[in-house]
């Protein structure tokens, strides 16, 4: 007999009953309040029938009745978490954006930082898909940016949570407008660095901070002119910078990710690194196309491979 069943039963013994309240507190955990019958005991007392007591020990076996289904509940609601978490990393891996999206839009409200982080990738992949309309790409960027900030708020020590809060303030950048963008750059820079010092091998966090260094080594001369405005100390970088980066993501997850190949190949492409160019490059070309992004890589890695003459 459980915790729960004895205790019921030692309740009825002494005449007081464990009634269950008609109002839940949480999801599967009930509240429970105990409640003496008065009338009954007071008729019962004035026959023949013994009095019947109310002793020390009830309290203590009802807390201990709430307390064993508390924990329960507590292990089921951890157990759909982790069950959760581990579809919606199934549907990542296996490029199925809409599905994953609508799987984790409906935790949205969660204190979980890990489901706000997943669905702000999720919604930025929805977001670049090339069948997302340029009024829901916009909608989507924002509220993607919206749950990076709050899983940063649940969780300031998530890697994962200043990576992809760092991705998506840069996105909404481009609707921001140049002077908003390029201040953005100094915050997107830092929740960079935060991510890889929480987690050095996350080779994504340190891809994207070699494509932060190479926009800044390619940004456009009147930008550049605008920034020398606007900042006493403009964010700036050089191609070299953003070639160690990738090189780096590469040696701790090699083959990791399309784009990284291409930006090798791009990178040693404005080093004047002709051979090596050709090899980064014709890796992107020859990566598995599992996603939209993985066949536009493959179709900018033919593109550069013809100029190149590869």
């Amino acid at each position: 007999m459980g915790v729960l069943s004895k205790t019921w039963a030692l309740v009825l013994d002494l005449g007081i009953i464990l009634s269950t309240s008609k109002h839940v507190v949480t999801k599967g955990a009930p509240r429970f309040h105990w409640r003496s019958y008065s009338k009954y005991l007071q008729r019962k007392a004035s026959g023949n029938t013994g009095f019947l007591f109310t002793f020390p020990v009830l309290p203590y076996l009802g807390y201990e009745a709430y307390r064993h289904m508390n924990r329960s509940c507590t292990v089921y609601a951890q157990f759909k978490v982790e069950e959760v978490i581990e579809q919606a990393d199934y549907l990542y891996g296996s490029g199925e954006t809409e599905k994953l999206y609508h799987l984790l839009v409906k935790y949205r409200d969660s204190d979980n930082a890990e489901f706000l982080w997943r669905l702000a990738r999720a919604s930025r992949d929805l977001a670049l898909l090339s069948s997302t309309s340029a009024e829901d790409r916009k909608r989507l960027m924002y509220e993607a940016f919206d749950y990076s900030r709050n899983a940063l708020e649940k969780n300031e020590s998530s890697s994962a949570a200043h990576k992809w809060y760092a991705i998506c303030i840069s996105d909404i950048g481009d609707y921001e407008g140049t002077k908003i963008k390029i201040g953005n750059a100094y915050v997107v820079k830092e929740h960079l660095q935060r991510a890889i010092e929480l987690n050095p091998k996350d080779a994504t966090a340190i891809h994207v901070l070699g494509l932060w260094c190479f926009a800044f080594a390619e940004l456009p001369w009147y930008q550049r002119k605008i920034a020398a405005m606007l900042f006493a100390s403009p964010p700036n970088s050089t191609y070299e910078e953003a070639l160690g980066y990738f090189l780096k993501a590469e040696e701790v997850d090699a083959n990791f990710y399309s784009k990284n190949l291409l930006m090798l190949g791009k990178s040693y492409m404005m080093l004047k690194d002709q051979k090596s160019s050709l090899l980064w490059l014709s890796k992107a070309k020859d990566y598995p196309a599992h996603t939209e992004e993985d066949k536009q890589i493959h179709k900018e890695a033919v593109q550069l491979l013809k100029t190149l003459g590869g």
